[in-house]
C-alpha cells in the first residue's frame, strides 16, 4: 500500500527529514503544510488532556501516513514526537491535493489507505474493550495472521494491545510452557 502511494508522487515533490528520538515533527496548532509518510523509525500523534495528560491517538510505523485528517484542516490538532530515530518522506500538502484530483489511481490507492486505516482503528478500539490479557492478544494474533513480533517488538505490541510489556511477556511465556 505504502509504495502504491509514494510510487505516483514525483520525486520533485518528495523531501526526505530525518528526526532523533524525541524530536517534533509539528506540533498542535502548526499550519498545515505537508503530508508525512514515515520510511524509518515510529512516530506518535500526541494530544495532551486540559490536565496535561499525554493521549497517544496513533502510534506511526515504517509505511504508515501521519494525520490524514490534517490534509483538510487548517492546522494540526495534535503533536507528532519521533519515538525514537525516524525517517520521513514530506510531501507539500497542495501537491498532495493536486495528485487526489488529477491521477485517479493515486486517489483509488489512497482511498483503498484510508479504509485499511479505519479497519485497524476499529480492531485496535475493538482489542481495548477486551478484558484480559489473553484475549486482547489473541484479538491481535487473528488479525496478524498469528505471528508474534521479534523480540524487540513486543514491548511495542504491548502498548498497542493496552497492556504493560510484562504482562505480555508473561502470557507469551505462558503460552509456550
Amino acid at each position: 500500500m505504502f509504495e502504491a502511494l509514494t510510487s505516483r508522487i514525483p520525486d520533485t515533490e518528495l523531501r526526505s527529514r530525518k528526526l532523533a528520538q524525541g524530536a517534533l515533527l509539528f506540533h498542535q496548532g502548526d499550519q498545515v503544510r505537508s503530508m508525512f509518510f514515515v520510511l524509518a523509525g515510529s512516530v506518535e500523534l500526541v494530544r495532551h488532556s486540559p490536565e496535561g495528560k499525554p493521549v497517544i491517538l496513533q502510534r506511526a510505523g515504517r509505511g504508515a501516513t501521519l494525520a490524514e485528517a490534517s490534509l483538510f484542516s487548517d492546522s494540526y490538532h495534535c503533536d507528532a514526537i519521533a519515538t525514537e530515530m525516524s525517517e520521513m518522506a514530506e510531501v507539500p500538502r497542495s501537491s498532495f491535493l493536486e495528485l487526489l484530483t488529477s491521477d485517479p489511481e493515486f486517489a483509488s490507492a489512497w482511498m483503498e489507505h484510508l479504509a485499511n486505516q479505519v479497519q485497524s482503528a476499529r480492531l485496535r478500539a475493538e482489542i481495548l474493550t477486551l478484558k484480559t490479557v489473553a484475549q486482547r492478544l489473541d484479538a491481535w494474533l487473528a488479525f496478524a495472521g498469528g505471528v508474534l513480533p521479534e523480540r524487540g517488538g513486543r514491548s511495542r505490541l504491548a502498548h498497542q494491545i493496552g497492556v504493560s510489556p510484562e504482562a505480555l511477556y508473561r502470557e507469551i511465556a505462558r503460552r509456550k510452557r
